[in-house]
């Protein structure tokens, strides 16, 4: 059994086994998140999308204070390493590599990545989603991005659940997002990356019933909200 919870904005928390892994742990000053990062138990790894602060989050003190390994792009990668964060994995859009829980794989999203540390912005390389897959469940977490013709490679990879952003202005609308999942055609999709601040306000129920249209089921999870595949 997997189980997935939700803590908000683009933060995801995905159980198997005595394994635990956050993809984009924003957990301090993330208004829509439930918990404080005290609040959070140790996971085994983290899984970075790009590295803006509603994404890099609270990667540093969550891998320092629990050994997590982290897995990003080699930008992001060698400036946690900086930082001080001993356990890394470094990969690119279109590699893979086997860890504990199974397997991820870098895939492409059209987005930024710069690092503000300080009142400096430092280069935090290509943005990517994350196909991970653990007892032969597949699930795909598109990160910030963009519609992208490249989304139609994933529709083979028969995705059991999706998570779409669809909260536009910085990532994908309602209609783009809609787009995408007739591309991957996933069995379930989660909408994410909306309604944290109202520049990014959307509907989860007008895509619910759109992409419900489709065939494909929608859940909206609530922050704190958590579901089993």
């Amino acid at each position: 059994m997997v189980k997935i919870s939700f803590l908000g904005h683009a933060a995801v928390i995905i159980e198997s086994g005595d394994y635990r892994v956050i993809i984009d742990p924003f957990i301090t000053g993330n208004p829509a998140c439930p918990f404080k990062i005290e609040e959070i138990l140790p996971p085994t790894h983290i899984l970075v999308t790009h590295g803006h602060g509603d994404h890099l989050g609270d990667t540093v003190e969550l891998s320092k204070r629990f050994g997590s390994l982290v897995v990003a792009n080699f930008e992001i990668a060698t400036y946690l390493s900086i930082k001080g964060v001993e356990k890394i994995h470094a990969m690119h859009i279109g590699g893979k590599a086997s860890l504990e829980f199974g397997s991820v794989k870098m895939v492409p999203a059209v987005h930024g990545s710069g690092i503000i540390d300080g009142d400096v912005m430092v280069y935090g390389g290509n943005p990517c989603g994350f196909l991970l897959e653990m007892e032969e469940k597949k699930i795909y977490h598109a990160g910030d991005t963009g519609l992208t013709i490249e989304m139609q490679l994933l529709q083979p990879e028969k995705i059991d659940l999706a998570f779409l952003p669809i909260g536009s202005n910085y990532v994908m609308d309602i209609d783009d997002a809609v787009r995408a999942v007739e591309m991957i055609k996933p069995v379930k999709v989660v909408p994410m990356h909306y309604g944290t601040w109202p520049v990014i306000e959307a509907s989860p129920e007008v895509f619910k019933e759109r992409v419900e249209s489709l065939g494909v089921e929608c859940i909206i999870m609530k922050p704190g909200d958590t579901l089993e595949l």
